[in-house]
């Protein structure tokens, strides 16, 4: 049985993690609840086939944004009076493709080429909430208008940070906002952009094989997460989902929150793991504060941030996500 574990542990190795756990998680079942095991693959399936055209919209999108060269255009929303930046900053953040993890090195060059932490601050905070994909697979599984709400949030969320950093840096704090050793290369200049993509070879080959990254990064992830939400179906009481985050008003939400921070997976991941949860008794406000909080300190993204700026710098970072995410919460669940 050992040999057999070593075995299966090494032909896992250079898999990626979220089918090295869906692998794992289908094993486990099939020796402790064969019964369960293919009542979740079954849930798994069908969940993936009715999300199916908005995973491939939003691969297209994202693919095309690379291929045209539309992703320069954000280099501009740097340029300006602070406050200009910040807003700008804060919308791009909102719109642009970048995950969290992707956006990291842009955040260090833009830091390391003088550009004011204000207006990075409010793209950072943004970036990780929405973006093309995000909008399209929000839609799909929860609803037009909760994307759109959380599109707004997202604005806001980096408008906070980023008047709050500006506000911050007035009163003599955040200085200096990088670690010892951390350089960024320099971003490109905005270029033309070439909406015909298609019609250059070099373009339509990125296209193609950033559309496959990311069709294969985002299936791998929205196949765990219908994974552990037909678990939770199955063996997470109602009871216990609303007494925590279920009703209205303030607690609800912050304890959604705060819950949302260490137990956030993926941004994509968690869309269905929030539908669940909503339709067990979850309040919608508290499902969005969740989604909003864990977004900007999903593992990944905390990390990077942990590893680029120092300690005051991160401790912001954190402060204006938690009050942004309750905030919004707080907004939803009463428009709602």
């Amino acid at each position: 049985m050992t040999a057999l574990a070593l075995g299966f542990g090494r032909a896992l190795r250079g898999v990626d993690a979220p089918l090295a756990a869906l692998v794992l998680a289908f094993a486990a079942l099939a020796v402790a609840a064969p019964d369960q095991a293919a009542a979740s693959a079954r849930f798994v399936l069908a969940n993936l086939w009715k999300v199916a055209p908005f995973l491939l919209a939003s691969v297209a999108l994202a693919a095309a944004s690379r291929a045209s060269g539309a992703d320069n255009l954000i280099a501009r929303a740097f340029q300006g009076n602070p406050a200009m930046m910040v807003v700008l900053a804060a919308a791009m953040g909102a719109l642009s493709p970048f995950c969290s993890c992707g956006v990291i090195p842009l955040i260090a060059a833009l830091l390391t080429m003088g550009v004011p932490l204000a207006p990075v601050m409010a793209f950072w905070l943004a970036s990780p909430l929405m973006d093309p994909s995000m909008f399209v697979l929000t839609a799909g599984t929860l609803g037009f208008a909760f994307a759109v709400a959380k599109t707004a949030a997202a604005v806001g969320i980096g408008l906070l940070g980023g008047f709050g950093t500006l506000a911050l840096m007035r009163n003599g704090l955040l200085a200096r906002p990088l670690r010892e050793g951390v350089g960024g290369a320099k971003i490109r200049k905005p270029k033309q952009v070439v909406w015909r993509f298609w019609a250059e070879p070099e373009r339509r080959a990125t296209f193609l094989s950033n559309g496959g990254t990311n069709l294969l990064f985002l299936g791998q992830w929205l196949a765990l997460a219908f994974l552990l939400e037909s678990l939770m179906v199955a063996w997470v009481p109602n009871e216990a989902v609303a007494k925590v985050a279920g009703g209205e008003g303030l607690l609800p939400v912050v304890l959604a929150a705060l819950v949302g921070i260490p137990a956030y997976l993926n941004g994509y991941a968690a869309l269905p793991l929030v539908g669940g949860l909503i339709e067990q008794g979850m309040a919608p406000g508290a499902g969005m504060a969740f989604l909003l909080a864990g977004g900007v300190t999903s593992v990944p993204a905390a990390m990077a941030v942990w590893a680029l700026a120092r300690p005051p710098v991160f401790a912001a970072y954190l402060g204006f996500a938690l009050v942004g995410a309750v905030a919004s919460g707080l907004l939803f669940g009463w428009l709602v």
